[in-house]
């Protein structure tokens, strides 16, 4: 589906820009300012690229490493694209002694891409987390919103098929 290559050129709009241009400067001079302009910047262009996080950084007169810092402390904040399909796999501790590792594995293969990644048409992303306490339905993996549990490999196929 996708390629093993997960370096993707940014591509932002001129539109994006001026939408970004347009919350800095609304919010420009406002205290604690950073975490909702970020917000809105990924809200904007999907992801934070270093691109977005330099423009960021000289509208708002912040370090870019203080930015850069805040980005990836945070979870809700990615600098990669994220498909239409966001698929995490659960790798806490109830799931992974439960197989989440080999699920894990089968989703980068039949996807093409590794944890971080997204296929090359922006349909599936792909990325492991901690536990989402479903425990109980170990192993477990989310697209978007649906949580799948006590998978097994054969399962993946046609839980991919439901979003194609």
């Amino acid at each position: 589906m996708g390629s093993q290559n997960n370096t993707v050129s940014f591509a932002g709009t001129k539109e994006q820009e001026a939408a970004l241009l347009k919350v800095i400067a609304e919010h420009k001079d406002d205290k604690g300012a950073l975490m909702p302009i970020l917000q809105k910047a990924q809200g904007i262009y999907g992801y934070l690229p270093v691109e977005v996080q330099t423009i960021v950084s000289d509208e708002m007169n912040v370090p870019l490493e203080k930015i850069y810092g805040i980005v990836t402390f945070y979870s809700q904040f990615s600098l990669s694209p994220k498909g239409k399909y966001n698929v995490s796999v659960c790798l806490g501790t109830a799931c992974y002694v439960k197989g989440s590792g080999e699920i894990f594995s089968k989703l980068q293969t039949l996807l093409g891409i590794k944890d971080g990644g997204c296929t090359e048409d922006n349909k599936f992303s792909l990325e492991s987390c901690r536990c989402i306490g479903a425990c109980g339905l170990a192993p477990v993996l989310t697209v978007n919103e649906d949580v799948y549990g006590k998978l097994t490999i054969d399962d993946l196929p046609g839980i991919l098929k439901k979003y194609e």
